[in-house]
């Protein structure tokens, strides 16, 4: 029993240890490729602020990479192709000639370093008389080489079965770090060894982009439309997602970002948080109804997560919440007093590129920026985050915990205490892609022991969204830290101070499928 005791904890001991190498790892290999990144979008951001980037925009590549000493890549050529391409995204378009719709494309000419097969041959391999590998392949992709056997990959289909067969684990498979990190196998790659994404499986979840260590898969931005409706006549409001706080230290504060934004050029901002306060109301209602009819709902804030259901598990689809996400019902709030206002949501975040994009619902936020492209819209106007007092607040701390997993239910059950409507109801806060698609298919073959799944696609919820600033972990002092300062109001009385008869919390269902 002790050994047991031991062991377990060594384990436990060890797994740690390999999380935070990973980490630690992952932080130095994106170090390069963010900032390539990052100074594309200040690039173009500051471009289209001075309304030049049409004349200066084929000046870039060479402006960055001078050459004649390449910096990352094999040449300085192939380097000012990627850059070319990256500005396209910057722009809102697809880095190539085919554009399929979807806001994350692959970038061709970045893509390319990583190996074709999946499946090879160690050092390991002792060339044995017994042949496992070979007698094992049922597509004659291997044979007996010299010293050691060989894996011809165009006859191989990745099966696995030589890996299996092998008695010395000499067959390593080298999983593609965006083909292993994408939840529902929509990447493959071509025959040049290039990634395709498949628009139909994509759920937009953006995990793809981070994981690549060449930078080869990038979203479209929308910084360039943002930067005109700043400079129209146009009212311009941001909505900040409630991942935001702690992302940055505790000393950035809602307040750092308001006073920061409104000097960007936006009219005003409002935290999202307050959107999830109005989603809990709606919510709730939704829940209860369901429950007394003894049927089980999905949440709908997560656009990742309901892309899921509607790409992978169609049949599910009338089990979605019709309650509109924060980022929509913020919306809905400002154009139903300020009819012609633009709303942009800035948050960590890929996935709600697509929720305006693909969904499109009536009201929603017009356009979707990530902390990165904010950022560089911030550098193009010499603007930086400054410390500022926690004293700017319009959502409840539940609709400020709605950027955690299991954050909408603490907040929906919040709700149903303070208005007398407590039920003994079960829900599956499904914490990341895994456990979204383990509690969908339950619900699918009718096995769900719970009333209600919570589907958070990112781990840790949206604070652990394919763009945030800095790792879960590494924010989670700060955020607790700020979150405690916040007021105690709750989720009813601060609901009363806005006028919830002036838009709808629904999605309409035309809109629902569209």
């Amino acid at each position: 029993m002790a050994d047991s005791v031991i062991l377990n904890t060594v384990s436990h001991m060890l797994f740690t240890m390999y999380l935070r190498e990973e980490r630690r790892i992952r932080m130095y290999a994106d170090e390069n490729v963010i900032r390539i990144k990052h100074d594309v979008l200040y690039e173009v951001a500051k471009h289209a602020f001075a309304g030049d980037l049409e004349e200066t925009r084929d000046h870039i590549p060479m402006d960055m990479i001078p050459g004649p000493t390449p910096q990352f890549r094999c040449c300085v050529y192939k380097e000012r192709e990627i850059i070319r391409q990256r500005i396209r995204l910057a722009e809102g378009k697809a880095p190539g000639a085919t554009d399929d719709g979807n806001v994350i494309q692959v970038i061709s000419s970045a893509c390319e370093d990583c190996p074709i097969s999946s499946y090879v041959v160690t050092d390991n391999c002792q060339n044995c008389l017994g042949k496992a590998c070979i007698n094992a392949c049922n597509f004659g992709a291997i044979s007996a080489g010299e010293g050691r056997s060989h894996i011809d990959p165009n006859k191989c289909k990745e099966c696995g079965k030589c890996a299996a067969a092998c008695p010395f684990n000499a067959i390593a498979h080298l999983k593609r770090p965006c083909k292993f990190s994408c939840p529902v196998n929509a990447i493959t790659y071509n025959e040049q060894g290039i990634s395709v994404i498949n628009e139909e499986k994509c759920i937009r979840c953006g995990q793809c982009i981070h994981k690549c260590p060449f930078g080869a898969i990038g979203s479209k931005t929308a910084i360039v439309d943002v930067i005109k409706a700043i400079q129209s006549d146009k009212e311009v409001y941001a909505i900040l997602a409630p991942a935001t706080e702690g992302q940055f230290g505790e000393d950035i504060t809602m307040e750092s970002w308001k006073e920061a934004l409104k000097a960007v050029g936006f009219k005003d901002m409002i935290e999202a948080g307050l959107g999830g306060d109005m989603t809990t109301c709606s919510e709730a209602e939704e829940w209860l109804e369901a429950y007394k009819a003894g049927e089980k709902k999905t949440t709908s804030c997560c656009p990742g997560f309901v892309n899921m259901i509607r790409k992978h598990y169609p049949e599910l689809a009338d089990k979605i919440s019709t309650t509109i996400s924060p980022m929509c019902a913020i919306s809905r709030l400002i154009k139903a007093t300020h009819k012609d206002a633009v709303t942009v949501f800035i948050g960590p975040c890929v996935a709600k590129k697509s929720e305006v994009k693909d969904q499109q619902i009536e009201g929603n936020a017009d356009f979707v920026l990530t902390y990165s492209e904010i950022r560089a819209m911030m550098r193009a106007k010499e603007i930086k985050l400054e410390p500022k007092a926690n004293t700017y607040q319009e959502a409840s701390v539940y609709g400020k915990r709605y950027g955690n997993s299991g954050g909408v239910t603490d907040s929906v059950l919040q709700y149903m205490k303070e208005t007398d409507q407590e039920v003994d109801a079960k829900v599956c806060k499904a914490n990341g892609a895994a456990e979204c698609k383990k509690a969908l298919l339950l619900m699918k073959v009718g096995r769900l022991p719970e009333d209600f799944i919570e589907g958070m696609a990112c781990e840790g919820g949206c604070v652990g969204g394919p763009s945030r600033f800095q790792e879960v972990q590494a924010s989670k002092k700060s955020r607790d830290t700020l979150l405690s300062q916040a007021d105690d109001r709750n989720i009813v009385d601060n609901l009363k101070r806005y006028d919830m008869s002036a838009f709808s919390m629904h999605r309409e269902h035309a809109e629902e499928h569209a």
